[in-house]
């Protein structure tokens, strides 16, 4: 058994990109182009209710990981999000971070279970 535990950045683990739902925000919001994307884009791409994606949209604006903006376009509200450098930064390290963690517990498995590990698993996430 391998006793020695690798160093992995715990402190980059951010909680607030460690939810499913906000990981398909962030994901899609960084694949997104600069002028962000309008709520009823994101709500749908991330299959989330109105009330869902509203709750995670206000965690991330207090954290600053991102921006709405709300304006009328036609008469008719709209708000549109997008990703703060910030935010993108964050991101970037808690990816990085969760990639060595994720490494490192692949690593410590015995040989018969890394190799189930590396079978792909699991449904399908969309883009």
């Amino acid at each position: 058994m391998n006793t020695k535990t690798p160093e992995i950045q715990h402190e980059a683990l951010e909680r607030i990109f460690h939810s499913p739902a906000r990981m398909a925000i962030i994901s899609a919001l960084a694949a997104a182009d600069k002028t962000g994307l309008a709520f009823s884009a994101l709500k749908e791409t991330c299959a989330l209710t109105d009330g869902n994606l509203s709750g995670h949209l206000n965690s991330l604006v207090e954290e600053e990981v991102i921006k709405v903006r709300k304006e009328f376009v036609e008469n008719k509200p709209r708000s549109t999000i997008t990703l703060t450098k910030a935010g993108l930064d964050r991101f970037s390290q808690y990816l990085d971070a969760l990639q060595d963690a994720l490494k490192a517990a692949k690593a410590a498995l015995p040989a018969p279970a890394r190799k189930a590990a590396a079978r792909p698993a699991g449904r399908a996430v969309r883009a």
